[in-house]
């Protein structure tokens, strides 16, 4: 080995693409591979996001409408049909608290839960959800159990 047959080790280059803008002997001096004008070939250029050339953008060819209220709160809803249903399974027998809505699937463990007034409900159950609908509370509370918010 010497000075004439002298590698970088394999794997430790990695950058083989031919530096522009550092004279014209190097074969990429001059315009630096950016061609003549235009905004492209200036410094600093960097096009919006969404820009289609001129052409008027998506994003503003679509007609916008309507208020999106950013401070919504969603929630799961589970109707006492769902409840009476479970009892019928025999997945619950007394208590339905948010862990099991977590585990049949019913709401994510990011979501809060609302139990709604669809179907009639026959078992006695303490169920415990963050919001209930007036017929839910009424028709849990008619059938001997207990609503309690989170």
């Amino acid at each position: 080995m010497d000075l004439s047959n002298l590698q970088p080790a394999e794997g430790s280059v990695h950058n083989k693409n031919k530096r522009v803008g550092r004279g014209e002997g190097s074969g990429k001096g001059g315009t630096s591979a950016r061609g003549h004008k235009g905004a492209k070939s200036r410094s600093g250029y960097s096009k919006k996001i969404g820009f289609e050339g001129g052409q008027m953008p998506l994003q503003r060819r679509v007609p916008k409408f309507g208020f999106k209220n950013i401070n919504r709160k969603e929630y799961a809803g589970v109707n006492l049909d769902t409840l009476q249903s479970l009892v019928d399974n025999g997945v619950v027998t007394d208590t339905v608290d948010f862990a099991l809505f977590v585990d049949t699937r019913l709401a994510t463990k990011n979501e809060e839960v609302k139990i709604l007034g669809r179907g009639a409900l026959t078992a006695k159950l303490k169920v415990s959800a963050h919001k209930f609908t007036a017929a839910a509370k009424a028709a849990i509370e008619a059938a001997g159990g207990e609503a309690v918010s989170i």
